[in-house]
């Protein structure tokens, strides 16, 4: 029985059809089941409930083989590395007593790179947590995921322009989701591996904002443009939505060290998935963004 968090996430949700299109098994944890496309429904052992919760993990963790973590957006948590240490806990612990085999971690890339990096650091001291937990697990290191822009779909398409607190000349590597999923599926279902270890999952292109902006505007077919948001800037308009202030400071710091700090450096040897940033363009948004 494979577990997956975050079922109807940018990532889990893409993992579960991966998963249910290879005939695996498959548990999820949703807080709303309703929310779960209908097919899926239908396929799936649903534990409802959030796997923050030491009673809704332990229940759904029991017979498992295998479990995906990804820790949800709290926006208005007064205490953002508290929110990611605390889903690590109790995920480690509900896993050593299931006795579960293989676990799978979202984090970042950055592992003694990032320092004061708001969500980054805070996914960061999470993998502390796996690193002393005694558990075999495969932390998945990202980068700025792509399908963060889609977000910003209506001002694309209304404005032909994205807004980012990220400077626009440096690089900022990114990943697609889709290929996030495929390797957690790959890693879910393969029973060979031990112990601890890192898998970063990154594009074969290395684009700043600027450049995605170029690559935008070819797959796009008319110009977009890129500007810059300032930090207070940032910060302010996340509060602005709502979200508390720990929150929106812990964003705002992951962008000024993703401006600052070389966060996402990878080697020249570290594997490249297969999507590339005009790919993604071409594939998922431009059907997103229709005329």
């Amino acid at each position: 029985m494979m577990v997956i968090t975050t079922p109807t996430g940018q990532i889990g949700h893409r993992l579960v059809q991966d998963l249910l299109d290879r005939d695996a098994p498959v548990r999820v944890i949703v807080r709303d089941p309703a929310a779960l496309p209908p097919r899926v429904r239908e396929r799936v052992e649903t534990v409802p409930g959030s796997h923050g919760d030491p009673e809704v993990a332990a229940a759904a963790f029991a017979g498992a083989e295998a479990v995906f973590l990804v820790v949800p957006p709290d926006p208005q948590s007064a205490d953002v590395e508290a929110h990611y240490v605390n889903f690590a806990r109790v995920t480690c612990a509900a896993a050593r007593a299931a006795g579960v085999r293989r676990l799978i971690a979202v984090s970042t890339l950055g592992r003694g790179i990032a320092e004061h990096a708001g969500h980054l650091s805070a996914a960061l001291a999470m993998d502390e947590v796996f690193d002393g937990a005694g558990l075999p697990v495969r932390v998945l290191r990202l980068p700025f995921f792509m399908e963060n822009l889609l977000h910003q779909a209506a001002t694309l398409r209304e404005h032909g322009a994205f807004f980012l607190a990220n400077t626009a000349d440096r690089p900022l590597r990114a990943v697609a989701t889709a290929d996030i999923a495929a390797t957690a599926a790959d890693l879910l279902l393969d029973p060979t591996w031990t112990g601890p270890g890192d898998v970063p999952v990154v594009s074969p292109d290395e684009l700043s904002p600027s450049g995605m902006a170029s690559v935008m505007s070819e797959a796009l077919g008319r110009p977009i443009a890129f500007g810059q948001v300032g930090l207070d800037e940032y910060r302010s308009t996340m509060e602005g939505y709502g979200m508390s202030k720990a929150w929106a400071q812990g964003l705002t710091d992951m962008a000024a060290a993703q401006n600052e700090q070389d966060v996402y450096a990878v080697t020249p040897d570290t594997p490249r998935a297969p999507t590339d940033f005009r790919h993604w363009c071409t594939e998922v948004l431009t059907p997103a963004l229709p005329a």
